[in-house]
């Protein structure tokens, strides 16, 4: 079986094998062989910590910037309903 994950020799950098299969479900795209190969990294480096806490900051992050777009989406909405309102 040929290596999913491999680690440049001076540890820099990792690089994955591609597939060329967009996956079309939630449970086909954890089956794929990028993301396979990053759970194995993660898992074989014993990275869940650092993987959990990136993940996390990437989660409260998009969150956030939602969030302000929803905000921002509302305030103009308010306003062309009071300039209808006005007129």
């Amino acid at each position: 079986m040929s290596e999913k994950v491999k680690l440049s020799k001076d540890g820099s950098s990792i690089d994955f094998v591609q597939s060329d299969n967009i996956p079309t479900s939630a449970k086909k795209f954890r089956q794929s062989p990028e993301i396979e190969g990053f759970y194995r990294f993660i898992f074989e480096n014993d990275l869940q910590k650092e993987a959990y806490e990136i993940l996390d900051q990437i989660i409260q992050v998009r969150k956030s910037k939602k969030q302000a777009l929803k905000k921002e989406d509302d305030s103009s909405k308010l306003i062309k309903k009071t300039k209808t309102l006005i007129r």
